[in-house]
């Protein structure tokens, strides 16, 4: 058996203001803050003698590797990234930054943001536009009803509200 894994596609290109401005944080606190310090921790490190031994040193170069690799992810995420910060023209249809609120069956109400992959952090409440869910609302209107399948187990919701803050 290989030991080959296919790799997993790219999230969806999306993010609101508020999300990029989040990844743009975290860039610039990795680059002009954090890796100084790691880099003038690392040459203290180093002119301390033998780095074979040298506890500091050898972790000092895998944190700065690690810094290195999300800069690079960071910048290249940013570059292509789409930032949405409009409201679409039907607000009534669930769309990418759409606040929605759904009722079950059993009458529980659970409200969602749908965001891009990269802000599911930002919040307790928000569902990426790729996770099943948020495919499935993904175009649906207000007071239409949609069913999940995952594995064996279905449910329904009604979409009982549709808003667009913060856009």
């Amino acid at each position: 058996m290989s030991r080959y894994r296919a790799p997993t596609p790219p999230g969806s290109h999306y993010i609101t203001p508020q999300g990029a401005a989040r990844l743009r944080a975290e860039l610039d606190e990795l680059w002009r803050r954090e890796r100084p310090q790691v880099t003038a921790a690392v040459a203290a490190a180093a002119a301390q003698g033998d780095r074979s031994e040298n506890a500091e040193y050898t972790y000092g170069k895998r944190r700065l590797r690690e810094i290195d690799r999300r800069v690079r992810f960071l910048r290249a995420r940013l570059e292509t990234m789409a930032v949405v910060d409009r409201p679409p023209g039907d607000r009534s249809r669930v769309y990418f930054g759409a606040r929605v609120t759904l009722e079950t069956d059993s009458g529980e109400e659970r409200r969602y943001r749908i965001v891009g992959p990269d802000e599911l952090d930002m919040g307790a409440d928000h569902i990426s536009m790729d996770a099943p869910l948020g495919r499935t609302l993904l175009g649906k209107r207000l007071d239409e009803e949609i069913v999940l399948t995952i594995g064996e187990r279905m449910q329904r919701y009604t979409i009982v509200a549709v808003e667009y803050p913060d856009l």
